[in-house]
């Protein structure tokens, strides 16, 4: 069985409307937070700036929540922008339903492709894996991988999900032609 990996290459933009301009774009640059404590509660954001007009944004990470709760390396990891919370953030559904985002992956992430060798024994199988949860439909991954149009993708593979729904988890496939 062959590996491939999906990988990030960089933190995806997020689809998000700017409120200075009619950019629908934000990033989150380096990766900021800010922390507010009101007494004993806590706020976190995390900061976002519009990539046309660069105006900063707050997403909120936690609202009013207990400093005790929070784990005390969590917390050092907010006020130092630990580039790790940054991406936990942007990939946690509940953050991204909370602040009504959605992740815009394009060209944010490859794929690294074992090349399929021509002498082995037909059919076969490759197994892709996802580092990061990359939402990417399984035809034009293969497609990509090993330079077919998603037609012939369709004729060739035959992969044991739907090809045509996106996926972000494990999935297998199997080649069956040798005229690729």
């Amino acid at each position: 069985m062959l590996p491939w990996v999906v990988r990030r290459t960089r933190l995806p933009l997020l689809s998000r409307r700017c409120v200075d301009c009619p950019s629908e774009s934000a990033t989150t640059g380096d990766g900021r937070f800010r922390v507010n404590a009101n007494g004993k509660l806590l706020d976190v954001w995390l900061l976002v700036r519009c990539v046309r007009c660069d105006r900063t944004s707050k997403l909120t990470v936690h609202e009013r929540t207990s400093v005790g709760s929070l784990d005390p390396a969590e917390l050092h990891g907010y006020h130092t922008n630990d580039a790790r919370l940054v991406a936990s953030a942007l990939l946690d559904p509940a953050f991204r339903r909370r602040n009504h985002v959605v992740l815009d992956w394009t060209d944010a992430w490859r794929l690294d492709a074992v090349p399929v060798p021509l002498g082995e024994a037909w059919p076969i199988r490759v197994e892709v894996v996802f580092h990061d949860p990359v939402p990417v439909r399984p035809d034009r991954l293969v497609a990509r991988g090993l330079g077919l149009s998603r037609t012939e993708v369709q004729r060739r593979v035959k992969c044991d999900v739907p090809v045509r729904r996106t996926r972000n988890t494990v999935f297998t496939f199997t080649l069956m032609s040798v005229d690729c």
